[in-house]
């Protein structure tokens, strides 16, 4: 689906990703993990194409076209594509209700493409309750999972979330795992999952690349990731 190769990326004169590589595959999650500032979002924005790459490949793999480099693609391309990014500040219209976030999604690829209502409310539930409900008075669970079934109602081929357990209640954390899970094996959906929760990367992730200072240090299948390696590379408190 999509392969990153020796990827550089620059703040200024601040190396920030280094001869980064990552494989993104159909019906899989990957969970990118590192602490803050390791540079989990960075790769995130250089992918859907928001922060620009001084050096590698970043080639898009589809059934039935030829491969694809994203460098020179505007991000409006990658989101064409099929690329999808649910951010830490789960970006939604606060003055518009629930029905009326996920309308506009639903127009922005035509309603042809785009997952129906029923589809969207069986994956949601909660937010079939709250369809009228304006976006800025929802809790904060309840706007990471308006922010989520946005992205998805426009059948998403490659979805990036970036810290979905960030201040979010252990009710929904369970919830929101199940989700993932169900998301990559049955839809068949490729998952980057950034994440520095370690229990939660372990319980829906099937392989994962750690990053520290922008240098992913280690990747592979979950089953490879064992604590006396992650001691090294990770405080205590990230595991808990």
């Amino acid at each position: 689906m999509l392969s990153l190769r020796a990827v550089n990326h620059y703040y200024g004169n601040q190396h920030t990703l280094w001869d980064v590589d990552l494989d993104l595959q159909p019906g899989k999650c990957t969970g990118v993990l590192g602490l803050p500032g390791m540079g989990k979002t960075t790769l995130a924005n250089c992918i859907i194409g928001t922060l620009p790459i001084e050096s590698g490949t970043m080639v898009w793999y589809q059934a039935g076209a030829p491969p694809c480099d994203l460098r020179p693609m505007a991000m409006v391309n990658r989101i064409a594509l099929g690329i999808r990014y649910v951010s830490q500040e789960r970006r939604i219209f606060s003055q518009l209700t629930v029905e009326e976030n996920l309308h506009i999604a639903r127009k922005a690829i035509g309603e042809n493409e785009a997952m129906s209502g029923s589809d969207i409310y069986r994956l949601f539930p909660q937010l079939y309750s709250l369809r009228q409900t304006k976006g800025g008075v929802l809790s904060e669970d309840d706007q990471h999972q308006l922010a989520l079934a946005s992205a998805l109602v426009t059948r998403p081929r490659l979805l990036i979330l970036d810290e979905p357990t960030r201040g979010t209640g252990q009710a929904y954390v369970h919830k929101l795992g199940n989700l993932i899970v169900r998301l990559s094996q049955e839809l068949g959906i490729a998952i980057m999952l950034a994440e520095q929760s370690l229990p939660f990367i372990r319980r829906v992730a099937d392989c994962y690349c750690l990053l520290h200072r922008g240098r992913n240090v280690a990747q592979g299948q979950l089953a490879q990731l064992n604590d006396p390696f992650l001691n090294d590379w990770m405080a205590p408190e990230a595991k808990r």
